[in-house]
């Protein structure tokens, strides 16, 4: 029963995650996404915890695919937002 509500918290969260990054305008992408890795960098620690808690073999694990997800996402976006910022300097 535990899992089961677990899992439904999960799908919803995709769910609201789905909806709200759709819904943002392309001018307040760059300032989200800043921080949008300070709260993936937040996730790794928590996911490094549950990858390195042993307590059984699904936390590791989900745990290792959360640092995996979450390290995409802050690689992702650091290299989004630097080609945005590349956009705005000066040519010689």
């Amino acid at each position: 029963m535990e899992l089961l509500l677990l899992l439904t918290v999960f799908v919803l969260a995709i769910f609201v995650g789905f909806e709200i990054i759709t819904k943002v305008p392309p001018t307040l992408h760059t300032p989200l996404m800043s921080g949008s890795n300070a709260i993936s960098g937040i996730t790794i620690i928590g996911a490094l915890l549950s990858a390195g808690s042993d307590h059984n073999q699904i936390t590791t694990i989900l745990g290792f695919l959360a640092v995996l997800f979450a390290t995409l996402n802050v690689v992702g976006g650091f290299m989004v937002t630097n080609r945005m910022l590349e956009m705005f300097k000066k040519k010689d």
